[in-house]
């Protein structure tokens, strides 16, 4: 497989080990990119044991969940810090194994879950959907695109218990590629706040904005397309309405969503909106300059935009704003 060749050549500098103890506190969270961009993990509440099949851009997904249903998207919290913990290692230039050694009271900790007898009983029948659930795909991970099948997690131990049946400590064995994820640095950050969205919907949109808009301004989406790459088994019209209200409630971490004609939802970064009165000015004959060269165009629209990208790539200075515009929009005309 593309893991264990992968990992056999790290093995060789010294960077994989047989075993790795999770030992970084606050590691910062990351997830792979690929959990990130197709609908892995269920968004129900309630046991979920649907045959998913899944196809978007020559990438194929078959999820089949076990018994006990398939791995949730609250589920995942238990991969994402696996996944933080040994990139943090990676960093410091660490050894890692895809078998983690965890202290269950510190995953629940990073990933806000209680620590009550429920939440360590949660995390149980967590591990047993992650292990159970099983997945067929050929998503590209390290450069390489091979079919296969496999559990988002091989095996999981309870290794030692309290008096009352409480876990203390705990090791997984990560699968050979999600490993391989970790391996390739085929991740991304995410917000700590991820943790605090309790509505499964919510966390992700979060996952897909936050894949989409890392090297553009701005994503825009249809809701038919985003249904799909969501996971969602809502109505259209239920999804719809669940996305107003999360434009309403307007809390998404990092991330401003607006409905736009057409039925398109735009993700704007937080950092690129613009206060009104703020940002470059441009004069009106600049404007009357794009009517020309783009007839037809919104030439209001083409500003946001622009606003938008200077904002995403750090505002900087500009010696003319006009002229920067303008070149800007020959650019994207070209």
């Amino acid at each position: 497989m593309a893991g264990s060749s992968q990992a056999s050549a790290l093995a060789g500098t010294g960077l994989v080990q047989d075993f790795f103890v999770c030992d970084f506190f606050a590691a910062v969270p990351k997830h792979d990119l690929a959990s990130m961009e197709h609908p892995i993990f269920s968004l129900s509440t309630r046991p979920d044991r649907r045959v998913v099949s899944y196809e978007h851009n020559g990438a194929t997904l078959t999820v089949t969940p076990s018994v006990k249903g398939r791995a949730t998207i609250f589920d995942a919290d238990i991969l994402i810090f696996c996944i933080s913990q040994l990139m943090a290692a990676l960093n410091q230039g660490r050894a890692v194994s895809r078998r983690l050694s965890l202290t269950a009271h510190d995953l629940l900790q990073a990933t806000q879950r209680e620590t009550s007898g429920d939440g360590y009983k949660r995390l149980r029948d967590a591990f047993e959907r992650l292990a159970g659930t099983r997945i067929t795909t050929n998503i590209v991970t390290g450069g390489q695109d091979i079919t296969h099948g496999f559990g988002l997690i091989e095996a999981w131990e309870i290794v030692r218990k309290t008096r009352a049946g409480r876990m203390i400590s705990v090791t997984i064995t990560l699968s050979e590629w999600l490993f391989n994820a970790v391996l390739s640095r085929s991740v991304l950050t995410l917000s700590r706040d991820y943790f605090r969205m309790r509505k499964p919907l919510e966390r992700r949109i979060y996952e897909l904005a936050r894949k989409h808009c890392g090297r553009q301004a701005e994503w825009s989406v249809s809701v038919a397309t985003l249904a799909k790459k969501t996971g969602s088994t809502s109505p259209t019209r239920v999804f719809r309405a669940m996305l107003r209200e999360m434009i309403r409630e307007n809390r998404l971490p990092d991330y401003v969503l607006s409905e736009e004609p057409g039925d398109i939802l735009r993700v704007v970064p937080r950092a690129s909106v613009i206060e009104p009165g703020k940002g470059p000015h441009l004069r009106p004959e600049t404007l009357d300059q794009v009517r020309a060269l783009m007839p037809g165009a919104d030439v209001h629209a083409l500003q946001a935009e622009w606003r938008g990208w200077w904002a995403a790539t750090g505002r900087p200075r500009l010696r003319s704003a006009d002229r920067a515009f303008l070149g800007w929009v020959r650019t994207k005309g070209a």
